[in-house]
């Protein structure tokens, strides 16, 4: 894989703490909403697959930012 330049190491950066945002309020909302005893479980439901596919990306931008060394 090429080196990133730096705009675009920046840009996945920001990405990276922008999901990594979003995955924490989509925790504290879950957390929120089942230990309320809210009842719309398909809400919870979609919340919860949303926060998964958050985790993939994050996972990702990891990935690319913090390639492991020894390979």
């Amino acid at each position: 894989m090429l080196p990133l330049t730096k705009e675009q190491e920046a840009a996945l950066g920001l990405e990276l703490a922008a999901k990594r945002q979003e995955h924490a309020d989509l925790d504290a909302a879950i957390h929120t909403l089942s230990s309320s005893g809210y009842s719309d479980q398909m809400l919870i439901q979609r919340m919860k697959k949303r926060k998964l596919t958050l985790k993939d990306r994050i996972v990702q931008l990891e990935n690319i930012l913090l390639p492991d060394i020894i390979a």
